[in-house]
């Protein structure tokens, strides 16, 4: 490898490749390498530091029984984890249709027409819900409604999200009563909770009809599995509902990660956060599965956008979606009723018992008026029971899925004196005279036949197995995405996660009952403060594009405690992703866009322009490092000096961390802030597009304005209300991943790794270097971990687009890398440390075999219009046909390498046709009639 790059050594490589002025001078201070073995039973013993309680908490949180079918086949299983985003349809179909089903679920419980795949988490969703309505009523320049009315009973970390989310675009919360509310037009919406924070179950058919006469909106917060018993949030007249799938199959996790859900009127197709998967055809006119409207506007509008939701919780959202399939309608029914029954026992035999509770109408929640809490709680936690404790005066009790008969004994005995023992009485043909009866739900739902047809574990097996087949995922091939690092995901990283003192831990237990979890949050923000070099760390934040927002915050705040409340401009090079100033505006920042040189460097005299011309307002400026178009740039320190001499931040994305990791830090370079993807550099699985984690690494400076939390009564004293996730350390669970990465590399491995990927990008730019066109080496020729190969010249000599490559590649086994970004009609290579040469080589191959049939296209052997790659991809169907039409053969098209023929992957659909499916949007499961047309 070093030899066909034209070096002697990866010492020396590294020296050509990364500027000498920003090298880290010691080795990292972190702990030596693990053995995998070693390393399992270390995170056994720590996972025992956290005690098991039963949890009664609730708070949009609950335990819940993952069936075993949907553990194994799913959760633990990589055909599913190791999946990239659905980017590439034709490779995608089986995760597509998971999505569909979920989307399908959510619409019929919601009883709205229109449901995304999947956000974040409940608050988050809640805060995309205001700021849609917001978007919607008001023009970015003219903000007539500013106003949004939030009922006072809707979960506390919804609320602080809310808060967090609302100021910096200059939305005003009203916080109040939803029956005492005085509404007029200068509200845009409203926003309820339904049950309530309380467990109450209340009819708002007449505030929603007061807030539609003002002209304004209302979103629900929902629960999916009271939804199966209750009226949906649609039927009531609401206009968007939102909530967590979490309670439908999966694990707690210390509070992620979890799939949203989000579903609202037809009205707002287009302007819905987040991805919709629709319904299209390819190109032999058969059904075929894709991410509808695509190109999210934070693409298009960029500067003018107003969402940066590029991360959903896919993985989560198809295990919640297979619960749902393998239950049924009749089974959530059951699951639920029997929920509601328990509760009602417990509400009965509490009143019995002489307390008062809030209310008399609720599914799976009551609150207890009490005068001794305090004893309540001891009695409580000698039997490792936790409640939820309001305040001084009232106690919460939320049941779930887990809690049996046997286990409502010692739940009463919280509430009995120590005299008498606990009775109670279960009437299973009970009617569940809680609910009222005029808020009780009539209309069915989960009608389709595939929420009706796989029941048992063989069906639902194979069901699962069916749809994994028709997905390239990392256990197929290379993903060599640039920018996204897709790399391993260690089994033995994962393991850990399905076990039951990680998994069934509440977000909101007592911090002495989570020791396990506060050690690996303690130790993990310590690494990658060392590897970062910086000085604070928040792990709040539970994507990417999260980690954007809370870092712009954070900067914000800063400003603001100085008294620079007016620095408001943020310089952003034209070669950002697309998220970086979509999450600006959101922190109410103005977007002014820096130039590229040609060879990608960010236009310094540019800069020093604008950052002059901006001086007095300028809050900082955000950079990706190396540049985004793969090389490290040397006059970073200088633009970093510009920044600072200004008065403003420097905020570092942090996607190409896998590059830097021991080599060369955002605290060196002169960053203040950065984000980290977990889910790239850090081994967090991508998981079909989601979970992902984007914690913020600070200098001291900023440490003081990094997110707090309802919850954590100490944390960020100066900065109370930038809860950013809904849970204290977002998607904690995955957080595992990270610190096993880190454990199991030790300080020499990490580094070794960022050495390898840098040797990897530059054997696969040699070896393709003379039959492509390299673009954005440094002046040493060198790449950084990625580089970027230009396919716009075949346009013109063969009639050859970007996609017809993309799309030819899945004929060779790969998904394609990157494309069109961040220059239009390119591909960017990133191929990690993971892969060895002989996986580098096969993908080499099959590029530069592909140039060797864009070579016949250009010299007139092959047809412009009929060729391999305008065809591409092939279809077993296709290739299998007893009619070929083309002037190739059948050989060329499925087998084109010799490699090919020994594992070959089909995929399950022909070329995708996206114009058609975004002017036929279908957004659900179709009548099962349009599957028998299109197999026809």
């Amino acid at each position: 490898m070093l030899k066909t790059i034209g070096v002697s050594s990866v010492d020396e490589l590294v020296n050509q490749t990364v500027p000498s002025g920003i090298r880290m001078d010691h080795s990292l201070r972190i702990p030596a390498p693990m053995g995998e073995h070693e390393y399992l039973e270390h995170i056994k013993e720590i996972s025992l530091l956290n005690k098991t309680f039963t949890n009664y908490i609730g708070q949009g949180y609950y335990d819940t029984i993952v069936p075993s079918v949907i553990l194994r086949t799913v959760f633990e299983n990589p055909g599913w984890y190791t999946q990239y985003t659905p980017y590439q349809a034709e490779i995608s179909q089986g995760r597509l249709e998971s999505l569909l089903n979920f989307q399908t679920m959510v619409s019929d419980l919601t009883g709205l027409p229109i449901s995304n795949a999947s956000l974040l988490d409940e608050a988050t969703a809640a805060a995309e819900a205001m700021t849609m309505f917001f978007n919607t009523l008001n023009k970015q320049d003219h903000i007539e409604r500013q106003r949004f009315f939030v009922d006072k009973e809707i979960f506390p970390q919804t609320k602080d999200v809310l808060l967090t989310r609302a100021i910096p675009v200059g939305i005003e919360l009203v916080i109040g009563d939803y029956r005492e509310a005085s509404l007029d037009q200068t509200y845009f919406g409203a926003i309820v909770q339904y049950p309530n924070d309380k467990g109450v179950i209340a009819d708002y058919r007449s505030f929603i009809g007061k807030v539609h006469e003002c002209g304004g909106y209302v979103v629900m917060a929902s629960d999916l599995l009271a939804l199966t018993l209750l009226t949906p949030p649609g039927e009531l007249g609401a206009d968007c509902a939102v909530g967590s799938s979490q309670r439908f199959g999966v694990p707690l996790g210390y509070g992620g990660p979890h799939a949203a859900f989000f579903a609202a009127k037809d009205d707002f197709k287009r302007s819905m956060p987040g991805r919709i998967i629709g319904v299209s055809i390819d190109a032999q006119n058969n059904r075929a599965l894709r991410m509808a409207l695509q190109t999210r506007e934070q693409h298009i509008k960029r500067e003018k956008a107003t969402s940066n939701i590029c991360t959903a919780q896919a993985l989560l959202a198809n295990m919640a979606a297979m619960y749902a399939v393998y239950h049924g309608p009749e089974g959530l029914k059951q699951i639920a009723r029997r929920v509601a029954l328990l509760t009602q026992t417990v509400a009965d035999a509490i009143l019995e018992r002489d307390f008062e509770l809030v209310s008399d109408q609720f599914f799976d929640t009551i609150v207890v008026k009490t005068k001794d809490v305090a004893a309540i709680r001891a009695k409580a936690e000698r039997q490792q029971i936790n409640l939820r404790y309001i305040d001084d005066r009232h106690i919460g009790i939320s049941l779930d899925e887990t809690t049996t008969p046997d286990s409502l004994y010692d739940l009463i005995n919280c509430f009995e004196n120590d005299e008498d023992p606990v009775t109670f009485d279960i009437n299973y043909d009970e009617d569940l005279s809680h609910i009222p009866a005029s808020l009780t739900r009539t209309s069915a739902f989960l009608t389709h036949p595939v929420f009706n047809t796989h029941h048992s574990e063989s069906q639902m097996m194979r069901y699962i197995k069916m749809l994994e087949n028709k997905d390239l995922s990392l256990n197929t091939s290379m993903i060599s995405l640039g920018s996204c690092t897709m790399k391993l995901n260690a089994a033995s990283e994962m393991i850990p996660l399905s076990w039951m003192h990680w998994s069934r831990i509440h977000p909101f237990v007592p911090a002495d009952q989570a020791q396990g979890y506060q050690y690996v949050v303690k130790h993990l923000s310590d690494y990658l403060c060392e590897i970062t070099a910086f000085d604070a760390c928040s792990l709040q934040p539970n994507s990417g594009a999260q980690g954007e927002y809370a870092g712009l915050l954070t900067i914000r705040a800063y400003h603001e405690a100085n008294g620079d409340k007016h620095r408001n401009v943020m310089l952003i090079p034209i070669s950002a992703h697309g998220t970086n100033p979509a999450s600006a505006v959101m922190v109410g920042m103005k977007v002014v866009v820096v130039k590229a040189l040609e060879n990608g460097y960010i236009d310094v005299e540019d800069l020093k322009t604008k950052a002059a011309q901006h001086a007095a307002n300028l809050a900082g400026i955000m950079i990706t490092y190396p540049s985004t178009y793969g090389v490290y740039e040397e006059t970073v320190k200088e633009i970093t000096a510009i920044i600072h001499q200004h008065g403003g931040q420097v905020y570092m994305d942090g996607a190409n961390m896998n590059a830097q990791v021991g080599l060369t830090a955002p605290g060196l370079i002169g960053a203040d802030v950065c984000h980290l993807n977990l889910h790239k550099t850090f081994a967090i699985p991508h998981g079909g597009g989601g979970p992902g984690m984007g914690p913020i690494c600070v200098k001291k400076h900023l440490a003081p304005y990094l997110p707090g939390h309802v919850e954590i009564k100490d944390s960020a004293p100066k900065n109370q209300h930038t809860a950013v996730s809904a849970a204290p350390y977002g998607s904690a669970s995955i957080l595992l991943i990270s610190y096993g990465y880190i454990r199991m590399l030790g300080n020499e491995g990490v580094k070794r790794s960022t050495e390898f990927a840098i040797l990897n990008a530059n054997y696969m730019r040699a070896r393709l270097e003379g039959q492509y066109d390299i673009l954005y080496t440094n002046h040493n020729g060198q790449c950084a971990h990625e580089f970027i190969v230009d396919l716009r010249p075949f346009k013109k000599s063969a009639e050859v687009e970007a996609e017809d490559i993309a799309k030819r590649l899945i004929d060779y086994g790969f998904h394609a890398p990157t494309m069109s970004f961040p220059v239009p009609g390119t591909i960017m290579i990133e191929p990690t440390e993971s892969e060895d040469k002989a996986e580098l080589d096969r993908f080499c191959n099959a590029l530069l075999s592909i140039r060797e049939e864009i070579r016949a296209i250009e010299e007139g052997k092959s047809d412009k219009k009929d060729n391999p790659l305008k065809n591409a991809p092939h279809t077993q169907f296709v290739v299998t046909a007893d009619e070929w039409k083309h002037s190739y053969s059948r050989q060329q098209a499925a087998f084109p390498l010799h490699y090919v023929t020994l594992n070959k992957f089909w995929p399950s659909v022909a070329r995708v046709n996206n114009t058609y499916g975004d002017r036929h949007l279908i957004c659900s499961c179709e009548p099962v009639e349009s599957y028998m047309e299109a197999e026809a």
